[in-house]
């Protein structure tokens, strides 16, 4: 299976699901997409919410943003295994980035 988002393969029993309307926006039972976790945490890093459900609720609309662009061209090249934890930093577009291996 592919991530919707980054176009990578996802490894078997990591893909994460992401509701293109928030569940808190009534978006419960809408379409999900299915991402790489570090994907989806890219996602929910950059938008809340309500801009999720108002202005970026299609992959489409996603792939559109710059900063998802720029995320895109960076992923692309790390192995599908690849995953970090990002933690807000100072705002909602400042970041602490620490890899994290996902090998057994």
């Amino acid at each position: 299976m592919k991530c919707e988002l980054c176009g990578r393969e996802i490894l078997a029993g990591k893909e994460s699901s992401h509701h293109l309307i928030p569940k808190c926006r009534d978006g419960k039972y809408g379409p999900v997409a299915i991402l790489h976790e570090i994907c989806h945490k890219q996602i929910h890093a950059l938008f809340d919410e309500k801009m999720l459900s108002k202005h970026y609720n299609t992959i489409e609309k996603l792939k559109a943003r710059p900063d998802i662009v720029r995320f895109i061209k960076w992923i692309r090249k790390k192995d599908p295994g690849f995953n970090i934890k990002a933690r807000r930093a100072d705002g909602r577009n400042k970041f602490t980035f620490t890899q994290v291996s996902l090998e057994n």
